[in-house]
């Protein structure tokens, strides 16, 4: 039985990068398939509650950032802790991560290149050198991202369709893995409950 699973993210989640490896090795071992939807979360959040980092308590921040020093080591994924670029211009990188999946090419591994890329060599995802290093090394077909290539009109529709997807499905933060039946799981730190929901439903 396939299973496709629903990936909602934003670039700019070192949560969403920090699960991204896990989730490929899960989607390869249980032959399913995924489709990455990145989305608005500020729009996310004001629809069910959220806070935006920077609006968060310091105490808050504080212990977040103690987390992504705990996950780090414990996954051993070097990651730049406060990137210079982390609120650069996503919307060319969105762009060729609607191409990729347009295209059936491995978006989860474009999007551990694209994560690599700002999470681990702290470059700027907006500079097209880099993006163009990030489709290289994820062994994308360039002549397919090319045909598939989107429209920024068609680019801002999309991202609001899958904004308004992920707040239709329950979703309220960023990743959330969502599958057929409706069940979500929120934080790379859940990605173990997702592998044994995929294991029950292919009993």
């Amino acid at each position: 039985m396939t299973i496709n699973i629903d990936t909602y993210f934003a670039l700019n989640s070192p949560w969403a990068y920090l699960g991204n490896a896990r989730l490929e090795e899960i989607a390869q071992r249980r032959s399913c398939s995924v489709t990455m939807k990145p989305a608005k979360f500020a729009e996310v959040f004001a629809q069910t509650g959220g806070v935006p980092l920077p609006k968060r308590s310091p105490e808050r921040q504080a212990y977040r950032m103690m987390e992504l020093k705990r996950w780090r080591d414990h996954l051993n994924i070097p990651i730049v802790l406060t990137p210079a670029h982390s609120m650069t211009d996503h919307m060319p990188a969105i762009g060729l991560i609607f191409a990729s999946n347009d295209a059936g090419e491995n978006t989860l591994r474009f999007y551990t290149e694209l994560g690599r890329a700002m999470w681990e060599r702290d470059e700027d995802i907006a500079e097209a050198s880099v993006l163009a290093a990030a489709v290289e090394r994820a062994g994308l077909d360039t002549a397919a991202l090319e045909a598939h290539a989107v429209s920024a009109e068609d680019l801002a529709e999309r991202l609001e369709q899958n904004t308004g997807e992920a707040i239709a499905a329950g979703v309220f933060g960023a990743p959330s893995y969502v599958l057929p039946d409706g069940e979500i799981f929120w934080g790379q730190d859940r990605i173990a409950f997702l592998d044994r929901a995929i294991e029950k439903l292919q009993a």
